[in-house]
C-alpha cells in the first residue's frame, strides 16, 4: 500500500505543534488573545467610525457584533467578559458624573422630570399595543411594555463627549431623565412582576419599600457626597503609596454603584452620583484625566464589544421576525417622540427636543437584565427574550448617529472632550 507522503507531513507536523503547545495550557490563557482582540478591534473600528463622520462609539459597537456569534464568531460572553464590561460601565458613567455641572444638573430638573415620564409612558403602552395584536396574553404583554421601558445612556454619554455636548443642557437633561427613568422603571417593572406572576413585590407595601430605599439612597448619596467623601480624599491623599487619588475615586464608584443595586436600583445610578458629587471637590480634575486614562484604555473598550456579543439570532423564529421588527421601530420611535414632548413641555426648540428623544432610546444593559428577569421569572419565553437582545442591540446602534444629526451643528468641545477625540483615534 502506498504511503500518502502529504498526509504524513501533516500528521508530524501537528504532532509537532501539540509536542510545542499544551492545548489545556492554551485553553486557560485564551482569555488572554481575546481580551487583545478586543482592544485592538475596538481601537481601529473607533478610528473608521470617526474618518467616516460618525462618532468612534458607533464603530465601536459594530466591532461586537462583527467580532461576535453573528458574523464572524471569534469572541462569545464569557464571565470574565462581562463582569469586566460591567466595571466599564460603572466608570463610564462616573465620569459623567465627574463631568456634570451640578448646578446644571438642578435646574434641568423640571425638564428631566418630564422627558422621563413622557419617556416610560409612551414606550410602555407602545410595547403593550404591539404584544396584545400579536395574540400575547396579557401577563406577557404587561411585561414587553416593561422591556422597552428600560434606558440606558451608557452610549449616549460617550458620543455627547465626543460631540462636547455632555455638559450642555440637552446633555444634562438626558442624563437626569436616565436617573428618573431608572427609578420610574424599577417601580414598573415591581408593579408588573407582582400583578402578573402573583409574587409580593408588585403590591402596596412592596412598591412603598422600595420607595423608601431609594429615597433613603438619594439621602445617604448627598450626605456622604458633601460630608464625609472630601473628609476622606483629604486624609488619603497624605498615604505613602501610588495613585492615592485614583484609587479611591474608583473604589467610591464601585461602593456607590453597589450600595444602588442593593437599593433596588441598577449600578450605573450609584457611580453616575459618585461622580457628580465628587465633581464638587478639590480633586475632580485630577481624578477625571486619570480614571479617563483607566477607563477608555481597557474597561470602557470591553464594555462597547460585550453589547454586540449577546447578539446570538440564531434561535430566531421566522414567525417572531415581523414583530420583532415591529417592535424595534416602536422602540425607537416611542422613545424618540416621548422624549420629545417631554422636551418640548420644558421650552426646548424642536431639534433639541429631538436630540433629547434620541439621548435616551438606547435599552443596553439595562434592557438585557429586565429581560433576563423575565425570563427567569416566567414571564416571557425564550423566544421573546431573543427578541430583547435584538432590540437592545438594534436600539444601541441607532443611537449614536441619531445623536450626530442633532446636536453636531453647535460643537462646544471642552479641554477634555477635546483629548478624548485625540485618544479615540
Amino acid at each position: 500500500m502506498p504511503i500518502n507522503i502529504p498526509l504524513v507531513g501533516i500528521l508530524i507536523f501537528m504532532d509537532f505543534i501539540n509536542s510545542i503547545f499544551d492545548m489545556e495550557t492554551l485553553k486557560n490563557v485564551s482569555f488572554l488573545y481575546e481580551l487583545a482582540l478586543i482592544l485592538i478591534a475596538v481601537k481601529f473600528a473607533g478610528h473608521l467610525s470617526r474618518k467616516l463622520g460618525q462618532p468612534s462609539v458607533m464603530g465601536e459597537l459594530l466591532a461586537g457584533v462583527i467580532l461576535g456569534p453573528v458574523v464572524l464568531g471569534w469572541l462569545h460572553p464569557t464571565p470574565l467578559i462581562t463582569e469586566l464590561a460591567e466595571i466599564g460601565v460603572i466608570l463610564l458613567m462616573f465620569l459623567a458624573g465627574l463631568e456634570t455641572d451640578i448646578k446644571e444638573f438642578m435646574k434641568s430638573a423640571f425638564a428631566s422630570t418630564s422627558v422621563a415620564i413622557c419617556g416610560v409612558v409612551l414606550p410602555f403602552v407602545g410595547g403593550m399595543a404591539v404584544a396584545l395584536y400579536y395574540g400575547f396574553e396579557m401577563s406577557t404583554a404587561l411585561f414587553i411594555g416593561t422591556l422597552l421601558v428600560a434606558t440606558s445612556v451608557s452610549i449616549s454619554v460617550q458620543t455627547l463627549r465626543e460631540l462636547g455636548k455632555l455638559q450642555s443642557k440637552e446633555g444634562v437633561t438626558i442624563l437626569g431623565a436616565a436617573v428618573l427613568d431608572d427609578i420610574l422603571g424599577i417601580i414598573v417593572l415591581s408593579l408588573v412582576i407582582g400583578f402578573t406572576a402573583g409574587s409580593g413585590g408588585g403590591d402596596l407595601s412592596g412598591i412603598l419599600i422600595l420607595l423608601a430605599k431609594i429615597i433613603i439612597f438619594f439621602i445617604l448619596v448627598y450626605f456622604i457626597g458633601k460630608k464625609i467623601l472630601p473628609w476622606i480624599f483629604k486624609k488619603v491623599s497624605n498615604l505613602m503609596t501610588t495613585e492615592v487619588i485614583l484609587a479611591f475615586g474608583i473604589i467610591c464608584a464601585l461602593l456607590f454603584a453597589f450600595s444602588a443595586e442593593m437599593m433596588g436600583m441598577a449600578n450605573i445610578v450609584g457611580s453616575y452620583f459618585a461622580g457628580l458629587m465628587l465633581s464638587m471637590s478639590a480633586v475632580k480634575d485630577e481624578l477625571f484625566e486619570k480614571v479617563e486614562t483607566v477607563s477608555f484604555s481597557f474597561f470602557v473598550p470591553i464594555f462597547f464589544v460585550s453589547i454586540g456579543l449577546v447578539a446570538d439570532i440564531s434561535g430566531i423564529d421566522a414567525t417572531f421576525l415581523t414583530m420583532i421588527i415591529v417592535l424595534t421601530i416602536v422602540a425607537i420611535l416611542t422613545k424618540i417622540i416621548g422624549g420629545a414632548i417631554g422636551a418640548k413641555i420644558a421650552r426646548f426648540n424642536n431639534r433639541s427636543s429631538l436630540g433629547i428623544g434620541a439621548g435616551i432610546i438606547a435599552r443596553g444593559e439595562v434592557g438585557l437584565i429586565v429581560g433576563t428577569i423575565g425570563l427567569t421569572k416566567g414571564l416571557i419565553s425564550s423566544e421573546i427574550f431573543t427578541a430583547t437582545v435584538v432590540i437592545v442591540l438594534a436600539t444601541t446602534l441607532v443611537t449614536p448617529p441619531l445623536l450626530k444629526i442633532f446636536f453636531s451643528g453647535e460643537k462646544q468641545p471642552p479641554q477634555s472632550d477635546e483629548k478624548q477625540a485625540i485618544n479615540q483615534e
